[in-house]
């Protein structure tokens, strides 16, 4: 056998195995040499590589950290790797690549295993993680040969090793989990730890992990939803790579594979979550600011940063849904066996079935009136909203649209009056039936009563005190045609005091004190309105006491909170800074202020609004509701008992709520039922409750007096001394010590 071995044959055979083992190399060599300078086709530019670009979803963050939502085409957000948790870098490393720390980016070792493996039918992957990075940041064309798959390869392991190059360990790890698309809508690590199990990446648990990992392989055959069984099969080969490299001990591994998959399946919906009409508003504005500051909301990564804060919108929310579910148990009671709006209804189903998509799509096809009025009487299979929870019916179009007119609608905020920050903004009871936003800026309606405190303002501004006596009989205003305004209630007595008039919502009282303001009254009125934060449409009439206009919630709450702000007004905002996906300032954002009123006056106003609390017509505050602490307010009770309004003072928060349906022709038909006490108040009632109970996490203080001004009152605020004056023992204070 060894003279073989020295025959002139096999050394030839030992030359040319060596010649073309160097030939191959240095081909190979070339190869990858002519790949790197692009020769071969066009590879990242350093610039890329350096600043790899993928879609990054805004962010929409809370006062107190909390994620509301996000603005996305693609559900991806980053993270660090400190955030990461080891349990997923275990994971990964353990199951894609266990020598991922001891090679430059390429694994010749996984290379060669991997060839041979193919090479006896054995499918096996030799990509290294930082090869698969190269993938996700540089996607793949499809192949159309097998000399364009090589290329790809080798591309490939160029990136790689010039990512390994410019970047640590740590980062590409940190890379590969921001950018990999895990099953269902979630890009990222982080979105996918929210979607799958409701949690941070660092809170995950070592199967969580592994579920996530394992989803990697093939995020359609892996999906935990669709397919249980096989993301549970592929969860346990991770926990056992996961135990084969010591990264989790046997007794562990054994008890974890056993353990069945447990997901906390959450949707990342603009339907759903916290503050949605809040984020839709928000929405509409950061798109405008972004598109003329060069960005983009759904790519570019933005971080919004709002005054929202979780806990109060979480209580908002529900004291609003909670109240709407026994208010319209109420109305449905209230009308059983009759129809509400009945002559109007016709009219305002024809308008609204007008208004309809589908209604649209076939007046736009050519159907003629009697086609669409049959189709819109056909019944069809339906989810409706009702506070049972979804309803699957069948029900003709046109009777869900009747459905909807009967449903009362509310709009809730509220806002920290020091420095306008708007704590909770909740537009309805559920944005996925009812987008139309009854907080929005441009979102009015009717505010009856509760405009009365811009008149009794100018009137404390001009000397007159709570405790001035007004005639209680009606005042006409001879300049403008004799117009004379009713009271909506009787009131004993010769006279009241401003205490009562405005505790009551006396129309007579409001009335008389804007005459004595004179001829310009009603624009004085207005001009205070401004100065308040007012925008809406005003009209100098003297119609304009009885608040016979439309305005917002979001307004009238930044005019109210001028009160509790010591006479300035500041205007209410939601945001507080913007940042890049890097975290640098691109803006921050301050509110405007301007003084509206003395000290004196907000303070002397605020006393007088107690009155409506303690005493008045939002008295169920204290008596039903309990409510402890200084508090003040007033209600808005409007024609037909349409709208219901509250707007609620308390010395760090301030609220405004609206009720009523979305058609003013369909209400409630007594005052009783239809006042802004009942309608309105008992939403802000309970959401206070809910910040004054600890068990809701909350621990709000709430001070038992609003600060008086630390110079002296220049209005008498104390009604016995008038008593005292006038010995009238027929006309006792209203009040009395206040």
């Amino acid at each position: 056998m060894f003279k073989y071995l020295y025959s002139p044959i096999f050394g030839k055979l030992i030359r040319w195995f060596w010649i073309l083992s160097l030939f191959g190399m240095l081909s190979i060599c070339l190869l990858l040499f002519c790949v790197s300078q692009g020769w071969l086709g066009e590879l990242p530019k350093i610039e890329e590589l350096e600043n790899p670009k993928s879609s990054l979803a805004t962010e929409v963050i809370s006062s107190d950290g909390v994620l509301l939502g996000k603005y996305y085409i693609e559900n991806r957000s980053n993270e660090t790797f400190q955030s990461l948790g080891p349990n997923l870098v275990n994971a990964l490393i353990a199951t894609e690549d266990i020598r991922f720390y001891n090679h430059s980016g390429i694994d010749f070792r996984g290379v060669f295993t991997g060839f041979f493996y193919n090479l006896v039918g054995k499918k096996r992957g030799a990509s290294t993680i930082t090869q698969q990075l190269a993938k996700n940041l540089f996607p793949r064309k499809r192949f159309n040969n097998f000399f364009n798959r090589a290329m790809t390869k080798l591309k490939e392991w160029v990136v790689a090793v010039r990512l390994e190059e410019r970047y640590t360990k740590e980062e590409i790890i940190t890379m590969y989990f921001n950018t990999v698309q895990f099953a269902g809508n979630a890009f990222g690590v982080k979105s996918a730890a929210k979607i799958f199990f409701n949690k941070k990446p660092n809170e995950l648990a070592v199967e969580e992990a592994a579920l996530l990992v394992g989803i990697l392989k093939g995020i359609g055959m892996y999906d935990p939803i669709r397919h249980y069984d096989r993301a549970l099969t592929r969860r346990n080969t991770v926990l056992s790579q996961m135990n084969k490299y010591e990264f989790l001990e046997d007794v562990a591994f054994e008890k974890l594979r056993k353990k069945p998959i447990d997901i906390h399946y959450t949707t990342d919906d603009h339907n759903e979550g916290l503050a949605t009409y809040f984020r839709e508003y928000l929405r509409q504005k950061i798109r405008d600011w972004a598109e003329e500051n060069g960005f983009d909301i759904y790519k570019d990564g933005l971080k919004i940063y709002t005054t929202i804060d979780s806990k109060m919108q979480a209580a908002a929310e529900e004291s609003l849904k909670d109240h709407l579910k026994n208010l319209q148990g109420e109305f449905n009671r209230h009308w059983k066996g009759r129809e509400p709006a009945k002559e109007e209804m016709p009219k305002l189903l024809e308008q609204a079935m007008k208004n309809t998509d589908r209604y649209r799509l076939m007046r736009g096809a050519g159907a003629s009136d009697d086609a669409i009025n049959t189709a819109f009487a056909q019944p069809h299979k339906m989810k409706v909203f009702s506070y049972r929870g979804v309803l699957d019916t069948s029900m003709t179009p046109l009777d869900s649209i009747k459905y909807y007119k009967k449903m009362l609608m509310s709009g809730f905020m509220a806002m920290d009056p020091h420095n306008g920050q708007i704590k909770a903004w909740v537009g309805g009871q559920d944005y996925k039936y009812f987008k139309y936003d009854h907080v929005n800026p441009n979102s009015t309606r009717q505010v009856g009563s509760s405009f009365k405190p811009f008149v009794y303002t100018l009137a404390v501004d001009n000397g007159f005190s709570p405790c001035t006596t007004i005639p209680n009989q009606p005042v006409t205003f001879e300049d403008f045609d004799n117009w004379t305004p009713n009271n909506s209630e009787g009131i004993k007595g010769k006279e009241f005091t401003m205490y009562k008039g405005l505790a009551l919502s006396v129309n007579y009282g409001v009335a008389w004190l804007l005459k004595q303001l004179g001829p310009q009254g009603p624009q004085k009125v207005i001009d205070q309105a401004r100065l308040m934060g007012i925008k809406g449409k005003l009209e100098p009439y003297p119609s304009i006491c009885l608040g016979v206009f439309d305005l917002s919630v979001f307004e009238m709450t930044g005019a109210f909170a001028t009160f509790a702000n010591k006479g300035i007004w500041t205007e209410p905002h939601y945001l507080l800074r913007i940042t890049d996906k890097n975290g640098h300032e691109l803006k921050r954002f301050t509110p405007k202020t301007q003084e509206a009123m003395s000290e004196q006056t907000a303070y002397v106003m605020l006393k007088l609004l107690e009155g409506c609390v303690n005493h008045g017509t939002a008295y169920d505050a204290r008596g039903k509701y309990k409510i402890k602490g200084a508090a003040a307010g007033k209600t808005g009770t409007t024609q037909n008992n349409s709208d219901g309004w509250f707007m609620g003072i308390t010395p760090n928060l301030v609220c405004g709520t609206w009720t009523g349906c979305e058609d003013r022709a369909v209400h409630f038909r007594s005052t009783d039922l239809g006042a802004g006490g009942h309608m309105a108040m008992p939403i802000w009632a309970t959401f206070l409750n809910k910040l004054q109970d600890e068990k809701n996490g909350f621990k709000t203080a709430f001070p038992e007096a609003f600060e008086a001004p630390k110079t002296k009152l220049t209005i008498e605020m104390d009604c016995t001394k008038f008593q005292r004056e006038s010995n009238d023992d027929d006309n006792p204070p209203d009040f009395e010590g206040q």
